[in-house]
């Protein structure tokens, strides 16, 4: 953390909130694609319709896309194991 940042900055409570929300997904994921293996196949599907929210320059649709093929995927893997 740096000097500029307390620890009750709202850029920083809200990367934590990310964090934790990334990762009880993706633990939740893991746990029903276990059970229904098809849901990983729905996931992987429903990635086309996915889209960037923002606007202007910064809006990238298709690196949403992939930041969501990448985590199918890993999914994917962990299920081979």
């Amino acid at each position: 953390m740096t000097e500029t940042q307390a620890p009750s900055d709202p850029t920083i409570q809200a990367r934590r909130r990310e964090i934790v929300a990334e990762h009880l997904l993706f633990t939740t994921l893991r746990f029903l694609a276990g059970r229904h293996p098809e849901l990983l196949d729905a996931l992987d599907a429903s990635v086309d319709h996915l889209g960037d929210p923002g606007g202007g320059e910064m809006q990238d649709d298709e690196a949403v896309r992939e930041i969501a093929r990448r985590f199918i995927d890993s999914l994917r893997a962990e299920a081979r194991t």
